[in-house]
């Protein structure tokens, strides 16, 4: 008995119907993908200023202060820097005691080299680092950026994780993230935004240079640098919790900041310690 079979198939409008509903649910997906992993990633930057934190503590406790993060416009070496130099030190071997903040490693006069690799009884004096420079995401300027100016090139700073760069190290390409700024506060001020900013708890300048090197680099606007005002800065750093006068967070040591996932500075992704 001959038996007649139906052959049965997907119509083209049962493929496109199919494909519609893939393509519905990896547009649902990417976005929590990527908001995961950007949650990801913001705990691994807590984590890094937490371990920075630690760092600042243990220089503290062996200089009884903290870190300057001063910038002397057109200097060539800013908060950013300082804070990299405290850490590891000048050449990544440690913090020299006589240290004079200088982008070169060179005393105030110039006639003395502070951080002297060759010689041992120097490195005897180094103290730390105070972070492991193979996980601390040290890069050098120069590296980082083709145009450092005004700041020297040849000086180091700590990047966050967001590794949003791809650089080439000798033969090595590696992501780095965007340098973490430092700001110390001066504890014998008593006035968040002055119009002379180096009487502020915080100065606005310290770290100017380095987000000025970002801005050129990337061609965008960092609202952290605007220019003409300073407003935008002491809003951004104004403890909302003191209601009587505008005040600071962390008036009595130091503000840390990453840019964030987006590279920005002073936008609603930064990561600080306040």
């Amino acid at each position: 008995m001959y038996v007649k079979y139906k052959k049965t198939a997907f119509t083209l409008v049962e493929l496109l119907a199919v494909m519609g509903v893939i393509v519905i649910l990896v547009a649902l997906l990417i976005p929590a993908v990527t908001m995961v992993k950007n949650m990801a990633k913001e705990t691994q930057q807590r984590a890094q200023l937490t371990t920075i934190e630690m760092g600042l503590t243990a220089f503290r406790n062996d200089f009884c202060d903290y870190p300057p993060s001063s910038w002397d416009p057109p200097g060539e070496y800013c908060g950013a820097q300082k804070l990299c130099e405290a850490l590891v030190g000048w050449d990544l071997l440690g913090f020299h005691p006589e240290s004079e903040w200088m982008p070169d490693g060179g005393d105030k006069s110039g006639s003395k080299q502070v951080y002297d690799s060759t010689d041992t009884d120097n490195l005897k004096k180094r103290r730390g680092p105070y972070l492991e420079t193979a996980t601390a995401n040290v890069f050098k300027l120069g590296d980082l950026f083709n145009d450092t100016t005004p700041l020297a090139q040849d000086t180091f700073v700590i990047c966050d994780v967001f590794g949003k760069k791809s650089i080439t190290i000798g033969t090595k390409t590696v992501k780095a993230g965007a340098p973490i700024l430092y700001y110390k506060a001066n504890t014998s001020s008593k006035t968040i935004k002055d119009g002379d900013t180096s009487k502020n708890i915080y100065n606005v300048r310290d770290n100017w240079a380095v987000i000025d090197v970002t801005k050129r680099d990337d061609g965008k606007d960092h609202p952290l640098r605007t220019s003409g005002t300073h407003s935008f800065f002491y809003e951004y750093i104004k403890d909302p919790k003191v209601t009587t006068v505008d005040w600071p967070y962390r008036p009595d040591s130091y503000i840390l900041i990453s840019a964030g996932v987006d590279g920005l500075y002073g936008t609603s992704d930064d990561v600080r310690n306040f």
